[in-house]
């Protein structure tokens, strides 16, 4: 059963995490499955993780088996000053994975930040205390460019952005790296380029090999060695409300995001520039 966690319950060293969006303002290309499956393996090789769902769809709430409609609080709440961080956090049935859900009521928040001073910087201020309270923060992105994005990817460390394996894949990904480098330069210099990360990977179609070899073309070392496969179980497991870890241990999907897991524990960001 979900419950909120107080701020009472967390525990952690002086150390502080690393904040990663997943961003790409093209939709179905597996951010939302990308954000629940990464944090839910990132947590499985034990690592305390909290899931950011910044999109008002709010799946990846759903997808960590968070009822949105009993939602007592989530990150609108706090976005707009009438809740504090802590109230919006819940536990999932994974040890060491929390999230802060989102709520279609996000959809108005941008249009409420208006009259906020630093309003591009608020998601930071809310994340700042909790940084040295987890190893990893996970941001799930709208897929829009829009003041909430750009809210977390000035809060973010780095970027994670999923290309599918599809015609049209690479549409889109300039503009994006576009705001990225406007971002940088105005609002979070630090902010880095963690991996592209392709998805939705068959290497029996032609096209995907071809999609993959033009983004390793385009960003070479910026490409991850993990390639997410399609995979039925992958698919199915949001439905269930469970990371496909645990509704499918052995499936590929399971394998292949808890490859990525390791690849980003064990490696260091590449900057964009």
């Amino acid at each position: 059963m979900l419950k909120q966690r107080k701020e009472k319950d967390f525990f952690k060293d002086n150390t502080m995490g690393k904040t990663i969006a997943l961003a790409n303002q093209k939709g179905g290309v597996g951010k939302t499955t990308t954000s629940i499956n990464l944090a839910a393996s990132l947590a499985t090789l034990e690592k305390t993780v909290l899931v950011i769902d910044a999109d008002p769809q709010a799946n990846a709430s759903s997808g960590l088996g968070v009822d949105v409609k009993t939602l007592e609080c989530s990150l609108y709440e706090c976005l707009i000053g009438q809740a504090d961080i802590h109230d919006a956090i819940y536990t999932t049935d994974i040890e060491g994975l929390d999230i802060i859900p989102s709520h279609i009521d996000l959809v108005g928040a941008e249009i409420e930040m208006l009259n906020i001073d630093n309003r591009e910087k608020v998601v930071r201020r809310l994340l700042e205390p909790l940084k040295k309270e987890y190893d990893y923060i996970i941001i799930d992105c709208s897929p829009s460019l829009g003041l909430i994005t750009v809210n977390s990817l000035t809060a973010a460390d780095s970027v994670i952005i999923p290309v599918q394996c599809e015609y049209f894949a690479l549409e889109g990904i300039g503009k994006l790296l576009n705001t990225i480098k406007i971002i940088k330069s105005k609002l979070n210099p630090k902010l880095e380029i963690e991996g592209f990360l392709l998805t939705m990977y068959d290497s029996r179609l032609r096209l995907a090999n071809q999609i993959y070899d033009e983004v390793k073309r385009h960003f070479q070392e910026l490409v991850f060695k993990t390639v997410i496969q399609r995979n039925v179980k992958l698919s199915e497991s949001p439905s269930h409300g469970l990371p496909v870890i645990l509704y499918d241990a052995d499936s590929t999907g399971s394998k292949n995001y808890l490859a990525l897991a390791k690849e980003i524990i064990n490696s260091t960001s590449t900057s964009f520039s």
